[in-house]
């Protein structure tokens, strides 16, 4: 059956386009070119569905080909991103469990080795094989290997080592450096916050290792209600989900000023366009559907912690609709993969972060049904609006290393037995074209829930 829900008719919203009053500036020649761009992408979609009803569609199959060609071997234009190979990593596994696709269990093992690799000495991943160290680079790593979520998986996250190189990186007011002697921004907090969080670091080395944090977080909100990187620098989109979320995790939101994010927040979202911008004055872009969408419900969670009032949770605070409509008939390749806005290329980054923004868009209230645009098959898996990995991929990240805590449990022997396993790993990218083919199987069940390879194996 149907979803009853279907777009807008844009021609009732051009009174939103932008009117520049017959003062052109750059921001303004952008953005009436961008709602053009959209305007005529809209117009051939209305004619379309004229003819097909089930649209619009979310392009599974094509996506998921997409994912798996790039898991296994990269275009040249990725050569640029070297440094960034577990981020490559995650988004490919985040987008592919939204997707509900699962990858062979040996490709998978080729992920994990990979990883491994990237494994510095002194704590924490860099962004490729032998590269120093870095939290963005640790993020990602943490959170592919729980996206992951076998046991060989979780082993090959050394928390004792990723305590040390957080340590590395802490300023004495809370703050965190990207990388030793890198840069100070919101983002290490939350790199750090999270990734301590979903390795279940004790409530003691939280306390120390956090001391200030927040502090130093709340510093960082603008008068515009937003957070920028740092104190004294602009409101964005991406800085204060990485704010917000840290909050949520960690506490403190007590010194901010939730009411004027709320507000600074749900005004990203484009009137005529559906998505969201990062910025003020800023184009529309496909991955803010998260940054920003995942930032709404964050700051409903944290309003009803601090003030007590759990009803703001049971009413959404932007337009689901519009944004899902930006998201399939504006940023979908039908060859795959998803986009910034129209007439941009296809990437990864865009479309895990798309993808995500989806899922918040149906499943952000986890009360009620998901609100799911047009065929019911469009619906996607819910994603974790803090961590963005699948929800259940966190919960038994957490409770497996809280076992781990337990004197000679078994989990702890079998992390100390599976260290040995993984002294010399085959590298992701290895050249041995049969070992590729034969690890690179993947399976499509858009009816059933997600679970874990870890789960699945029991």
């Amino acid at each position: 059956m149907d979803s009853d829900e279907r777009p807008r008719i844009l021609a009732q919203y051009k009174r939103f386009q932008t009117n520049d009053e017959g003062r052109k500036t750059f921001s303004s020649i952008d953005q009436i070119k961008t709602e053009a761009s959209v305007e005529r992408i809209y117009d051939r979609y209305e004619q379309l569905a004229a003819l097909d009803a089930s649209l619009p569609k979310l392009f599974r199959v094509d996506h998921a080909r997409y994912l798996q060609h790039s898991l296994e071997r990269l275009p040249s234009t990725y050569e640029s991103l070297d440094s960034s190979r577990p981020w490559i990593v995650y988004w490919i596994l985040n987008a592919a469990s939204i997707l509900n696709l699962r990858f062979s269990h040996e490709l998978l093992d080729r992920v994990v080795d990979f990883l491994v690799k990237c494994r510095s000495e002194s704590g924490g991943f860099g962004g490729g094989p032998g590269q120093d160290p870095h939290l963005a680079t640790t993020y990602a790593a943490v959170n592919s290997l729980c996206i992951i979520g076998t046991d060989r998986a979780l082993n090959a996250i050394d928390r004792p080592s990723l305590k040390k190189f957080m340590w590395s990186l802490r300023e004495s007011n809370g703050a965190f450096r990207m990388h030793v002697g890198g840069e100070v921004d919101v983002r290490g907090a939350y790199c750090a916050i999270s990734s301590a969080k979903l390795c279940s670091f004790s409530p003691e080395d939280e306390q120390k290792l956090f001391e200030g944090t927040s502090n130093w977080i709340a510093d960082c909100q603008t008068y515009e209600g937003g957070f920028g990187g740092a104190p004294e620098l602009e409101a964005h989109g991406g800085y204060s989900f990485c704010a917000a979320a840290a909050l949520m995790l960690l506490g403190g939101e007590h010194r901010c000023d939730l009411k004027s994010l709320l507000r600074w927040t749900v005004n990203r979202q484009m009137a005529y366009e559906g998505g969201f911008q990062g910025r003020t004055n800023k184009l529309v872009d496909g991955c803010y559907s998260f940054w920003q969408g995942a930032l709404v419900p964050i700051v409903q969670g944290l309003i009803a912690r601090k003030e007590g009032k759990q009803s703001i949770m049971n009413v959404s605070l932007f337009n689901r609709h519009a944004l899902q409509e930006y998201v399939l008939i504006c940023c979908q390749r039908p060859s795959g993969g998803l986009i910034d806005k129209p007439g941009k290329p296809a990437d990864l980054y865009h479309t895990c972060y798309t993808l995500s923004g989806l899922a918040v868009a149906q499943h952000c209230e986890t009360h009620s049904p998901p609100v799911v645009l047009g065929d019911e098959r469009n619906e996607v898996l819910p994603t974790h609006p803090v961590h963005n990995i699948p929800p259940k991929a966190a919960l038994e990240a957490y409770r497996y290393f809280i076992e781990l805590e337990q004197p000679g449990s078994a989990r702890e022997e079998e992390q100390n037995n599976g260290k040995a396993t993984m002294e010399d790993p085959m590298d992701v990218g290895s050249e041995n074209e049969s070992d590729r083919q034969s690890s690179s199987h993947m399976s499509e069940d858009s009816s059933s829930n997600y679970t874990s390879s870890r789960a699945s194996e029991n």
